[in-house]
């Protein structure tokens, strides 16, 4: 579902003389329907971009990242646009939403661009935010104004909606309390049981040994740090 190789990038910094600062080489890797694979590494060593370039928010150097068949690394932006909102759904730290709608709608809105009736959406984003443990009280107010773990577990929510065949979890347990992390761990491993294939960056390493069937250790595709 997730192959990527020979993933090259580098960043220019044009403040700095237009300096070229190579961050990634033949990266290379494969996730299968049904697998979890975690990425670990320093800090510095390029789990995070080559997250994003997965993404495709980060533009490659070179190389092949096949997402259900699609090149990202090579595909038109609304074939990106359609790729996240039918295949590829995302878990991240920071809620990124627009000010005043309703946590409801927020969460609701992934099946709602897919032409999901209302009523249905709403009522999938209704179990999982009570799943989630997010007062229904709160389900009318916006994200912004609930706490980092209220705002992470929305985040999570939105993530998992929509039965997305591929997802990418950046930190999925930050800012979680015991007993809020184990219904993000029983989510991600209900998604692995329906043959979804999940990219992962864990820092909790309790999560990581439980949810994830492999490792790979993004130091290798790290100039400068690689063995």
């Amino acid at each position: 579902m997730i192959q990527i190789s020979n993933l090259s990038k580098s960043f220019t910094l044009h403040n700095q003389g237009g300096a070229v600062i190579p961050v990634m080489a033949g990266a290379a890797l494969t996730v299968a329907p049904g697998e979890c694979v975690g990425l670990v590494g320093q800090s510095g060593a390029g789990k995070s971009t080559l997250m994003r370039m997965v993404q495709g928010n980060y533009r490659t150097e070179g190389g092949q990242i096949l997402v259900a068949g699609l090149d990202v690394a090579r595909a038109a932006p609304r074939d990106i646009i359609r790729l996240r909102r039918q295949v590829m759904g995302h878990v991240s730290q920071f809620l990124r939403v627009v000010p005043r709608v309703p946590t409801l709608q927020v969460v609701a809105e992934p099946l709602l661009r897919l032409s999901v009736p209302r009523d249905e959406a709403e009522a999938r984003a209704a179990r999982l935010l009570a799943q989630l443990n997010i007062p229904e009280r709160l389900w009318s107010l916006s994200p912004t104004t609930f706490s980092g773990g209220e705002q992470q577990r929305v985040n999570i929510a939105r993530g998992f909606v929509h039965d997305y065949p591929v997802l990418l979890l950046d930190e999925p347990t930050a800012s979680l309390d015991a007993r809020n992390r184990e219904v993000v761990l029983d989510l991600i491993m209900q998604a692995k049981a329906r043959g979804a294939a999940l990219l992962g960056i864990f820092h909790d390493e309790g999560a990581r040994a439980r949810v994830c069937d492999r490792l790979v250790d993004v130091t290798a595709f790290t100039p400068g740090l690689a063995a």
